[in-house]
């Protein structure tokens, strides 16, 4: 897709000289809140899309309902704190936290009764592929058998009934925690109030056995079985009946939390006096006497608007836990990562494949076994000195990398590990990792008190022959096998010298608190990348000003700098066509009349997560072109990216990495018709339509099976790619 073809799109709004200048933030700038709210509507529009294999929707419902669940404990719960600190500082849009919470909270509770909407109607759906999830009245006998059976062996001694009277002060309900509400009589017929706290330890939903279900998966919820045997838990009184269940969201310590930093700096020290969060959001079931349901509120100190009252099931979220994986005709068809031919032309030695040619490796659709035998290669290569490596994020339990890196170290290689400790909900778990490294005389660092290290880097340093040479991998995402599998992502390998001293000189500044001033071609944040992005974007406004071709391709998941968002209206001003894939968050507005005439915005929801950085200028060609800037990165345009974090953006100068990004890549992103939406001006999006005499493009079917061009090696020759 030239800039030509992108300029002629049906989103373009034709530039008008003379319009006045948009002055008011709320004109020029949409909520970063509301545009994430958007991002999770266009995700519950998955579950909806019929063209999806109804297990899957499922799932899509399940992670729109956790990203609700996640916005509120993280979002919402730094705007309720700021409110109840005092901090009244505005939104990049203006708003104020009332106005921001008033406004979320109207968009939220229409969210979450589409979700609901949407929930039965895949429950209808389920039915008819002999999936059900039923209630007490729908079970025989020997169903209820079972059950009891089931709840004496596995739950009754984990589950705690308690009294709530003045004898016994409400107790503490854990985050996510669901309640079972009850009333019950004393045998001289007092009336009486009870609640069990349900654990999460036990199942959400316990499965049948398939002897009672003729054909059919039957499912039965938590509530329901222990609404069964309420005796068990009140053995010596009357009249025990269930009341319905409630569901609470906690604050959750967020001073540390990634998508809560900027809304936390005012008021820090107030958060970390807090031990146990306030509960910010309250699901209370419909059937709930309205007496109770106050008591409730009242107990755990929620106000009406931070109560949502359903009806039918809460925590949606956990619906995903009734997909079976027996039954792949109703699942996307099984996908295997393929690994990249240039590898197995080199007998599967990584770091001969690196020194023959730099190569990406793009997942989920090529193996991320690739970066996991590059530094099991250099665990077993005698001639390895050193291995350094960032850890954000990795697998809890049994991580490949932090076995690897600990047998280097026991080899006696010099192994340094940055640790991450603020990385979000996985802080204990990273914790633990440093403990076990360290034991095993690898060097943990911690990196900055205030700068989280945000970025990926591996790198390796090997004596060949007399001289020392550096091998290079520069990450988007995380090291974590399992969301590579689901993420898209790209894993640069190169082993360029001067590349590699950057990397080195990234590391040292970890480490040793040296900010590197000098780099040669990364560029690092804080400071760096900021810079070297605006950089190029006046070059492509001075392109554009003296008559030469200027754009800008961008593929990024969150756009909120205001600075960054304001330079490039001052460039679509200038004549520079500019097309961003954002996936989330967006609080530029594209196509305005006199603002962002050539800006256009598009999201790509999927199978896979979309979550690559990548950033591309035409530097006085139309794009794609072979005379343009490419960029991967792990940085988004956003403040604490950009200057509150350890970031790296890489140039892609090998001609056949810089063509598969540019002209591979994005390219097939922009052309995507099937799973994209195009942004609009009020800050919501539109699902993108196929003209009918247009080809249907779905970019991640492309992708899987189409191979890499950097990966492909020897193969590359004999069969090209599909035209895009």
């Amino acid at each position: 897709m030239s800039s030509k073809a992108a300029k002629a799109s049906a989103n373009k709004v034709a530039k008008d000289d003379a319009a006045p200048a948009i002055t008011a933030a709320g004109e020029r700038y949409y909520n970063r809140e509301l545009s994430w709210l958007q991002f999770n509507k266009r995700v519950l529009a998955e579950a909806r899309d019929t063209a999806n294999p109804v297990l899957e929707r499922l799932r899509f419902l399940s992670i729109a309902a956790s990203n609700l669940d996640e916005f509120f404990m993280v979002r919402a719960a730094g705007l309720i704190g700021q409110q109840k600190a005092g901090v009244g500082g505005r939104s990049i849009d203006g708003l104020t936290p009332v106005l921001q919470l008033r406004r979320i909270h109207a968009f939220a509770a229409e969210l979450a009764n589409d979700k609901l909407t949407c929930w039965r109607t895949l429950r209808k759906e389920l039915k008819t592929i002999s999936i059900d999830l039923i209630e007490e009245d729908e079970l025989s006998d020997l169903d209820i058998t079972w059950l009891r059976a089931e709840f004496l062996a596995k739950m009754f001694a984990i589950l705690t009934p308690l009294n709530i009277d003045p004898a016994h002060p409400f107790p503490f309900i854990h985050n996510k925690g669901l309640t079972l509400a009850v009333s019950m009589k004393q045998p001289r017929g007092e009336q009486m109030n009870g609640l069990i706290p349900i654990p999460p330890q036990l199942p959400r939903f316990v499965r049948l056995p398939d002897t009672h279900n003729k054909g059919r998966r039957r499912f039965v919820s938590i509530e329901t079985v222990v609404g069964l045997c309420l005796d068990e838990l009140y053995p010596s009184l009357e009249d025990v009946r269930p009341l319905g269940s409630f569901r609470v969201l906690r604050d959750s310590d967020i001073e540390y939390e990634e998508e809560a930093e900027d809304l936390t700096i005012a008021y820090e020290a107030l958060l970390r006096r807090r031990r146990r969060g306030d509960v910010i959001r309250l699901e209370v079931e419909e059937k709930m006497p309205a007496e109770l349901r106050r008591y409730v509120m009242d107990q755990l100190e929620v106000s009406d608007d931070l109560v949502y009252v359903k009806d039918g099931l809460l925590g949606l979220s956990d619906i995903s836990r009734i997909i079976v994986d027996d039954m792949p005709e109703h699942l996307f068809e099984r996908f295997t990562p393929r690994t990249p031919e240039r590898v197995e032309d080199h007998s599967g030695d990584v770091f001969a494949t690196i020194r023959n040619k730099d190569f990406i490796v793009h997942h989920p659709y090529e193996s991320f076994e690739v970066v996991l035998r590059y530094l099991r290669q250099a665990v077993s290569d005698p001639n390895v000195m050193a291995i350094k490596w960032t850890l954000y994020r990795t697998s809890a339990e049994n991580s490949p990398i932090v076995e690897a890196l600990k047998e280097a170290a026991e080899f006696g290689k010099s192994v340094t590990a940055v640790i991450e400790l603020k990385a979000r909900f996985d802080e204990t778990t990273n914790i633990q990792l440093a403990r076990d490294m360290e034991k095993s005389g690898v060097h943990v660092v911690f990196g900055f008190q205030q700068l989280k290290t945000h970025a990926k880097l591996g790198l390796v340093v090997r004596r060949e022959g007399d001289a020392i040479g550096t091998y290079c991998h520069i990450g988007t995402g995380n090291y974590h096998p399992q969301t590579a599998r689901i993420y898209t992502d790209l894993s640069y390998f190169t082993n360029d010298p001067t590349i590699g001293n950057d990397v080195m000189r990234i590391f040292n500044y970890v480490t040793g608190y040296g900010r590197p001033t000098n780099l040669a071609e990364l560029a690092a944040s804080p400071d760096g990348i900021r810079e070297r992005i605006v950089q190029h974007i006046d070059a492509e406004i001075a392109h554009a000003k003296a008559g030469r071709p200027a754009a800008i391709w961008w593929k990024l998941n969150s756009i909120v700098d205001r600075a960054i968002i304001d330079k490039l209206y001052e460039a679509s001003s200038a004549g520079v066509e500019i097309d961003l894939i954002v996936r989330g968050i967006c609080c530029l507005r594209p196509g305005v009349p006199g603002l962002s005439d050539n800006i256009r915005v598009r999201s790509i929801i999927g199978r896979f997560l979309e979550h690559a950085r990548i950033y591309c200028f035409g530097q006085g060609a139309e794009l794609p072109s072979r005379e343009a800037a490419v960029y991967i990165s792990s940085a988004d345009m956003m403040e604490r990216n950009l200057d509150r974090r350890v970031e790296v953006m890489v140039p892609l100068k090998n001609p056949t990495v810089h063509a598969q990004v540019l002209d591979q890549i994005m390219a097939a992103n922009l052309k995507d018709n099937e799973q994209s939406w195009m942004g609009l001006p009020d800050g919501s999006a539109r699902r993108i339509t196929p003209a009918p005499d247009e080809e249907l493009f779905n970019v991640h079917k492309y992708f899987m099976t189409n191979p890499s061009l950097s990966g492909r090696g020897e193969a590359l020759k004999r069969h090209k790619p599909s035209k895009l």
